[in-house]
């Protein structure tokens, strides 16, 4: 019996999110964190350690699609914790601290071992679609948002 693979749509994008989302959040509770605080460590750290405060927030906003409030308490939530700090070199940027560069490096080490089994055998040019695909999934719903 041949079964045929299901057509690219919002329940199918879903349910792989969630799947997915699922084994991070059990990575981040073993290390006592959050979705939205790894969200948001991985934003100063593809700024480079260092970010505008005011521009972390638009980001977090940007991936989360949540309010301003909600992302400012997850970085003062992250600031009490002591894994980000203000940089002493300009007042208005947040920096990694020293365990905050830790908890992100080994949270992102779990979830590559995890993410290399799940795309384990995947042909590289399905995963080329699927990021195309996504990519303008993604595009075309932030220009929605943006016109709501």
């Amino acid at each position: 019996m041949t079964t045929t693979a299901p057509t690219t749509n919002g329940r199918v994008i879903a349910l792989a999110h969630y799947a997915a989302r699922a084994l991070l959040e059990g990575v981040l509770a073993r290390h006592s964190a959050t979705f939205e605080q790894s969200v948001t460590l991985r934003a100063v750290v593809a700024a480079g350690g260092s970010v505008d405060r005011d521009r972390l927030v638009a980001d977090v906003i940007g991936s989360l699609k949540t309010d301003e409030s909600a992302v400012r308490g997850v970085i003062d939530g992250l600031t009490a914790a002591k894994l980000l700090e203000q940089d002493p070199a300009q007042a208005s940027r947040l920096r990694l601290t020293g365990a905050g560069r830790e908890l992100y490096d080994s949270t992102t080490a779990e979830t590559a071992e995890i993410s290399a089994r799940l795309y384990a055998g995947i042909p590289a040019e399905d995963l080329a679609v699927a990021g195309r695909v996504l990519t303008l999934v993604t595009e075309r719903a932030n220009a929605e948002l943006a016109g709501a």
